[in-house]
């Protein structure tokens, strides 16, 4: 544009100098060599308006030069500009992997800013942003914050990625996803998600397929499984053998097994089954035998639940010891006190 205007007013400054010398100084011709090649007679007026010219074309080429290196480095900041709002798209996306190389030196801080932050946005900003892949990406969040579905293909996010879990967990409220369907997906659904579903799951879920997905188990579903044991509502019977299994599919505690046996007299388990359990779980694993003999003097057992004490170590079950001692000394305390 500015090249343009400066050729215009050149060339009407050249015409009017040669004007100005042709029409009031002289109207002569001059006939000169140029390293002994002589030439054509030109008149003096062309031969004044000649070097305007060559400096035309020189000021001419040096404005193209730079107005070609500006031109450059404009690009470059368009380009680092649409980086930057991609990498803003992809940290409001809360993508982990994100890396982009800029260019230029201001865009590059604020890139490598963006790449080291967490960043989502808060309150309303649909609207009031004039970019339109920024719209796109907020009212993707938008949607899927008000408990609805959006489509996420386009994004290519990990399945570990939190809005990809909330959308999911929205289709699965919905009933657009079976529990099972995400469930039996490990390389398509995050274990976080299949955690989730795996407690509502078995709020109704039969045995099997308890069992079936029990890698899914914690201390709080497996409280949850226990409390369906002769319940009026989705009431579950579970052997003995099989509950042996689920529990041990858990990582407990001593205090851990004692909850579970006090929950299991809770749900009124058939007390044979009760300490058959135990005795099972104490087997094989040595921190169930607290709960083992806790079971046992809950249950009135106490022969055996002695016996065990006297063939421990001396600093072993102290709790269950003195409760033995007040019992046999005519004190009644029930034994949940003493653990």
């Amino acid at each position: 544009m500015y090249l343009k205007r400066y050729t215009v007013a050149a060339f009407i400054w050249i015409g009017l100098v040669g004007w100005y010398v042709y029409a009031y100084v002289t109207q002569t011709t001059m006939k000169m060599d140029f390293f002994g090649i002589p030439l054509p007679s030109i008149s003096v007026a062309v031969w004044v308006i000649l070097p305007l010219v060559v400096l035309y074309i020189g000021s001419a080429l040096h404005m193209a030069i730079y107005s070609t290196i500006g031109s450059f480095r404009l690009r470059k900041y368009n380009k680092d500009y649409e980086k930057l709002i991609d990498e803003i798209a992809d940290t409001y996306l809360g993508k982990k992997e994100r890396h982009y190389i800029f260019k230029t030196e201001r865009y590059r801080l604020l890139g490598t800013l963006l790449e080291n932050s967490v960043i989502y946005p808060k309150g309303e900003l649909k609207g009031r942003i004039n970019n339109e892949k920024l719209e796109k990406v907020l009212d993707v969040i938008e949607t899927i914050k008000r408990g609805d579905v959006a489509d996420l293909k386009r994004f290519n996010l990990r399945m570990d990625n939190e809005l990809v879990i909330q959308n999911t967990r929205n289709m699965f409220k919905k009933g657009m996803l079976k529990a099972e369907d995400i469930l039996s997906n490990k390389e398509k659904y995050d274990e976080k998600l299949r955690k989730e579903v795996y407690v509502e799951y078995i709020k109704t879920a039969p045995l099997a397929n308890i069992e079936k997905y029990k890698e899914y188990l914690t201390k709080e579903t497996l409280s949850s499984v226990i409390a369906r044991i002769n319940a009026d509502e989705n009431g579950l019977y579970i052997p003995t053998e099989s509950l042996v299994s689920l529990i041990e599919s858990v990582e407990l505690n001593k205090k851990d097994f004692i909850k579970i046996s006090m929950q299991l007299a809770d749900v009124h388990m058939v007390p044979e089954e009760r300490i058959k359990l135990f005795e099972l779980l104490s087997e094989s694993n040595e921190d169930a035998i607290d709960a083992y003999i806790f079971t046992l003097y809950d249950l009135g057992m106490n022969s055996i639940a002695d016996a065990i004490l006297d063939n421990s170590q001396k600093d072993e079950y102290q709790n269950f010891k003195a409760y033995r001692t007040l019992r046999e000394s005519g004190k009644n305390f029930t034994i949940d006190i003493f653990v």
